[in-house]
């Protein structure tokens, strides 16, 4: 398996154990105001990760090239900027929503990078 689905798969899975923590914490606690940073939690990080994990699993060409690499990081570190300042901003600190807005933004230029190599796809 290319080294990058590896990468993807195995930063799916620490995607997937934070959204299960952060639900069982508004369970726990019975404050769901996060419901928000959990849904991206849990579908930005465990389930379309995964996804590019697969898609990268059966077409090695196309996860060893540089851009590949190059829209790994720009998701991830969207998501990882996005995901706590959004928890944030929900609990009660407005003052993040610009730092929510530009890592969504950096999240959706990893998507659209994905995109780009879908539609370039080498044989």
């Amino acid at each position: 398996m290319p080294t990058l689905s590896v990468w993807y798969f195995r930063t799916a899975i620490l995607f997937l154990i934070a959204g299960i923590c952060l639900g069982l914490y508004m369970s726990i606690t019975h404050q769901f105001e996060a419901t928000g940073a959990h849904a991206h939690i849990n579908l930005l990080g465990w389930v379309t990760m995964a996804i590019f994990g697969i898609y990268y699993a059966l077409n090695p060409v196309q996860a060893a090239s540089r851009i590949a690499k190059i829209q790994y990081m720009l998701y991830t570190i969207g998501i990882l900027v996005m995901a706590p300042s959004l928890f944030l901003m929900l609990t009660g600190n407005p003052a993040l929503e610009p730092v929510v807005a530009i890592s969504s933004l950096v999240t959706f230029a990893g998507v659209l990078l994905f995109a780009v190599i879908l539609f370039t796809r080498k044989a």
